[in-house]
Order: C-alpha cells, then sequence, then structure tokens
C-alpha cells in the first residue's frame, strides 16, 4: 500500500488486543490465589493429628489468614470489573489503532500490577502505605480505561451506532467508580480497615447492583 505508513495500520485489530487482555487477567487473576497457602502441618500438629490443641491450632491458623483473604477477595473483584470494563469498551471500538495499543498495554501493565499491590496489603493491612500503593493501582487502572475510551472517541474508532449517551455513561461510571475508590482511600486516615470496608462495598455495588436492577426492569 504505497503511501501509508506503519504508525497509520498499527494496532488495528481489536480483536488481538482483547485476546492479549484476556490472557493477562487469567494469568493475574491466577496469580492472586498463589499467595493463599494453607498453614505448615508442623506448625499445627506438632505431629499429633489427634489433638485437641492441633485442632484449635488450625483454626487459629485459618483466622491468621483474614487479611490474605480480604485482600484476595478484594483484588479478584476489582480485577473482574476492570476486565469487564474492559471488554465493555472493546465492543464498542469499530476498528483499533496504535496509539489505542499502546494505551491498553499500559491499562494491562497495571492489571499485571495487582498482584503485587494485593500481596503488600495482606502482608501489612494495618498500614496506610499500604493501603494507598493498593489504591494507586487501581487508581492507575481507571486512569488507563478512561484514557483508552477518550483515545477511542477522539480518533473516530468507535463504532457507528455507538449514541454520545452511551459514552457519557461509560465515561461518568468510570470517574463515579474513581471518585468512590479515592474517598475509600482517605477511609486510611482513620482506619484502613473502614477504607478496606468500603472499598469492599463499592465492588459488591458495581458487581451485584446492577444485575438487581436488570431484574428489577425485567
Amino acid at each position: 500500500m504505497p503511501g501509508v505508513s506503519y504508525n497509520r495500520v498499527a494496532g488495528e485489530s481489536v480483536e488481538r488486543l482483547a485476546a492479549l487482555s484476556d490472557g493477562i487477567f487469567a494469568v493475574a487473576m491466577t496469580l492472586l490465589v498463589l499467595d493463599l497457602r494453607a498453614p505448615a502441618k508442623e506448625a499445627i500438629t506438632g505431629g499429633d493429628h489427634r489433638g485437641d490443641h492441633g485442632e484449635l491450632g488450625l483454626w487459629m491458623a485459618l483466622g491468621a489468614m483474614a487479611p490474605q483473604a480480604i485482600a484476595y477477595l478484594m483484588s479478584f473483584l476489582t480485577l473482574g470489573i476492570f476486565w469487564l470494563g474492559q471488554q465493555t469498551q472493546l465492543s464498542r471500538f469499530a476498528r483499533g489503532s496504535q496509539r489505542l495499543a499502546w494505551t491498553h498495554i499500559a491499562f494491562l501493565f497495571a492489571v499485571t500490577l495487582m498482584p503485587f499491590s494485593t500481596r503488600l496489603l495482606a502482608e501489612f493491612i494495618e498500614f496506610r502505605a499500604a493501603l494507598l500503593c493498593y489504591w494507586g493501582n487501581i487508581l492507575l487502572l481507571g486512569s488507563a480505561l478512561f484514557a483508552s475510551w477518550r483515545c477511542a472517541r477522539a480518533s473516530g474508532l468507535l463504532k457507528e451506532d455507538t449514541t454520545a449517551e452511551a459514552s457519557k455513561a461509560i465515561e461518568r461510571r468510570i470517574l463515579i467508580a474513581q471518585a468512590l475508590y479515592a474517598f475509600g482511600a482517605l477511609l486510611c486516615i482513620v482506619n484502613t480497615y473502614w477504607s478496606i470496608v468500603f472499598i469492599v462495598l463499592v465492588q459488591l455495588n458495581y458487581a451485584v447492583a446492577p444485575r438487581f436492577r436488570s431484574k428489577k426492569a425485567g
């Protein structure tokens, strides 16, 4: 194709971008569960599998895993919500571009950071710095997702049947969610557990509430 530059044709396949996204999300979500390690048998039973002390010790060890379980739940919900958000955007793209592809690669970079920020929060759940690092990961995810939609809209890459109302709804959803996450992060000034509870409630709202609303409307 004479006169056509590489930058103009690079990254046009939305399908390949979706395939890369699915693979990275799958790996990141799998890595999350690898940090949930069962308590060491020797530390619980001391070699006696029938002792009451061993049974009690196992319950105590499982209770001590609560921070890990909470961080895992939060991160699995986070990745699920952002995967759905990205797939919603990809379904509205008529084609891609090099700039749009790199914006989504930046988004996927933030996805790969989630196992680390989750582990950090699980290990230091009472520390504000760990909570703020976790929130920073969510902020990076939201910012990249918002930038990708703006990029597609400005470059004329959206499907023709994408209305202005639908575009505004997608942008509004991201902005409201990020504002709520930011408020949740600010609650760590009082207590990091307050932040975590609020963030989980926000996630459950975005994951569950739309289903309830759709059933009610039907």
